[in-house]
């Protein structure tokens, strides 16, 4: 059986007719009805080469991921400053928009007790800069410091170096610098039309520059202290950063200073934005202080310790006026002194107040003091016989007088008048049976006195003076501290003891403020001063009596204190002093101190001159004079008439 396959046979490729090789015009031409022949195409044209270019989106896409880069660097940028450290950028800016200045308060003045002014404050500028101001960015120079340091050097009285450190500071982005403090409104005109000419000049000349473009002014105010050298010792000064530097400056000066106000306001190279918010505190006055002195018997006070200092060619003198009834200090003068209004030319030694700060031996006027234990104790009256030998050995020591003389017979008074050493001596051992009762009674009524303690003043500097208790005095101090050798005080202890026997025994602590006025005129009077009694009227007014004698009889130390018309009480000093260099004995302090009328009581002077080394160096003829002169103008200031009354005229001796 034949198999029959499915696949068909491959066609066979019948061939056409063959194309005619003759030429086209031998053709036969189409009949009618035929169909046209086909014309042969024309030659087609050679087309041009085409250059194709790649494709841009590769570029693109990198494009726009770099740009995608840059704005999300930026949006993360913007996130930070605007959320995270918007707080940060935001004080930034405050901090360099805003400037922030103090406003120095009007310190208050020190008057005398009439309001008199004696410390006052006058307008003043302190001179500031702005040091970015002076540097190349700003005046496109590089030495903008040391040309302005040039320009303000000679008119502020500084070394140009020190300017130009303060317009250089060590932190470049510091605002602000003090040039000079409290400067005369006359400084400040002569910067302001130096920096206004150099604008002027820089508008029309380019090659100059305003170098002081930077310098501004604050106000402020100046201390003056319009009389000079005059109490210069109880007012004291200020210095450079306005604060008290001594005296009642120091002492009150949270009173004087007021409270200092702020001002916070925008700026722009260097100058306010007035269309810009500011902020100010006003400043607080300080209060104006009214002291105790009287500023004319201040005045006669300096000037008679002035003259007799620099007659006797003394280290330094004080004297101390006080108001028996009161306790209140009506002077208190120094010599030498100083001018608060010109520190610079001032003598280290003299600046403070040595009527206070230095302590000294007394000497004979603080004899007083025994006196007025040994009344007060009764163991003896102004009339008891005193036999007083030419030497009197006590202890390891031989005590003498200041004078060689025969054997005195004296009364008490006579002992006070003449001033006997060894008369005091005996008189105070019958203050106790035993020498060491007689020690602890004296020491008693030396603290009773204010002997050892401080004034009660709290002047800066004071000094308590030096009184060692009883049971530590030497062999020697137990016989020298009765005539006041071995204790120290000062001149205020001193002239205090002599208002305590002038007042009646009654001590009244002594006083230099009146009172506070404040920024509203208000007058807040100091409060009262202590009162202690001492000894009794009684014993007060023999102790006047008796130092009656001193002045008025002929043998007393003190005649030259009299004064015509008027009954004067006083006691003449002169003691060993303690060389303060080294500690040595060398020289003497003279003094001497009283009172007016003695009878009836109302001022009280004490003079006391270190180391006279030109004529007579006793307390009765230095000092003497001193307090006739200033008790006598104190007396005439005060209107204080004489009383009129006959002097007691107690016995100086006796017949043995």
């Amino acid at each position: 059986m034949t198999e029959v396959s499915d696949r068909q046979p491959p066609r066979r490729r019948v061939p056409g007719p063959a194309r005619s090789s003759r030429p086209a015009s031998d053709r036969r031409r189409p009949g009618p009805g035929a169909r046209p022949a086909r014309r042969p195409a024309a030659p087609r044209p050679a087309a041009p080469r085409v250059i194709r270019l790649g494709s841009p989106r590769p570029r693109l896409r990198m494009v726009g991921f770099a740009l995608a880069l840059v704005l999300i660097a930026f949006v993360v940028r913007l996130l930070q400053v605007q959320a995270v450290d918007a707080s940060t950028y935001a004080a930034k800016a405050e901090r360099n928009r805003y400037v922030g200045q103090v406003l120095a308060a009007e310190r208050g003045e020190i008057t005398d007790r009439a309001g008199v002014a004696l410390a006052t404050s006058e307008d003043a500028y302190d001179i500031t800069a702005d040091p970015t101001m002076f540097g190349y960015e700003q005046l496109k120079i590089e030495d903008g410091p040391e040309q302005a340091a040039a320009l303000l050097a000679p008119i502020l009285g500084q070394e140009q170096a020190d300017l130009v450190r303060k317009l250089r500071p060590k932190d470049p982005r510091a605002r602000y610098a003090k040039l000079a403090g409290r400067q005369t409104p006359q400084v400040w005109k002569q910067i302001r039309d130096l920096k206004s000419a150099l604008a002027t000049k820089s508008e029309t000349d380019s090659t100059t520059v305003n170098v002081l473009a930077g310098v501004f002014s604050v106000p402020s105010s100046k201390r003056v202290y319009p009389n000079g050298e005059l109490a210069a010792g109880i007012l004291g000064w200020v210095n450079a950063e306005g604060n008290g530097g001594g005296g009642v400056e120091q002492q009150l000066n949270s009173t004087l200073a007021g409270k200092d106000g702020k001002i916070r306001y925008a700026q722009s190279g260097g100058r306010q934005v007035p269309t810009a918010g500011s902020t100010e505190t006003p400043a607080v006055p300080g209060s104006d202080v009214e002291l105790t002195i009287d500023r004319d018997i201040q005045w006669a006070a300096q000037n008679a310790i002035t003259e007799q200092v620099e007659k006797s060619k003394a280290d330094r003198g004080y004297v101390v006026v006080q108001d028996t009834r009161t306790g209140e200090i009506l002077a208190m003068a120094n010599s030498p002194g100083f001018d608060p209004n010109d520190l610079a030319k001032a003598d280290s030694e003299a600046l403070g107040n040595a009527a206070v700060q230095d302590a000294y031996e007394p000497g004979s006027t603080a004899k007083v003091m025994s006196m007025a234990a040994v009344l007060q104790e009764n163991a003896a009256t102004p009339l008891t016989h005193v036999t007083v030998p030419n030497r009197l050995h006590r202890g390891d020591r031989l005590f003498q007088d200041d004078i060689d003389h025969p054997t005195w017979y004296l009364t008490l008074n006579g002992v006070l008048a003449k001033s006997s050493n060894i008369g005091t001596i005996l008189a105070t051992g019958q203050l106790g049976k035993t020498q060491a009762e007689a020690n602890r009674v004296l020491y008693s009524y030396l603290r009773k006195f204010g002997i050892g303690s401080p004034t009660g003043l709290g002047f800066p500097g004071e000094t308590k003076g030096i009184l060692a208790p009883p049971d530590k005095w030497s062999t020697s101090q137990q016989y020298t501290i009765p005539f006041g050798q071995g204790v120290s005080i000062n001149a205020l202890q001193a002239a205090s003891v002599y208002s305590t026997i002038a007042n009646g025994g009654v001590r009244v602590e002594p006083t230099l403020v009146r009172g506070t006025k404040g920024p509203d005129g208000r007058f807040t009077p100091a409060p009262a001063p202590q009162k202690t009694r001492v000894v009794s009227q009684k014993t007060a007014k023999t102790l006047a009596q008796m130092l009656e004698s001193v002045v008025d009889d002929r043998e007393g130390t003190g005649t030259k204190a009299r004064i015509p018309g008027y009954r004067v009480a006083g006691k003449t000093g002169t003691a060993n002093r303690v060389d303060p260099a080294t500690g040595k004995y060398r020289g003497y302090t003279s003094s001497f101190a009283g009172f007016a009328p003695a009878d009836n009581p109302r001022v009280t002077v004490y003079c006391a001159i270190q180391n006279a080394t030109k004529g007579s160096y006793f307390g009765g003829q230095i000092c003497g004079p001193v307090f006739k002169q200033v008790m006598e103008f104190a007396l005439k200031t005060l209107q204080v008439p004489p009383t009129g009354a006959k002097p007691a005229s107690l016995p100086v001796s006796f017949a043995p």
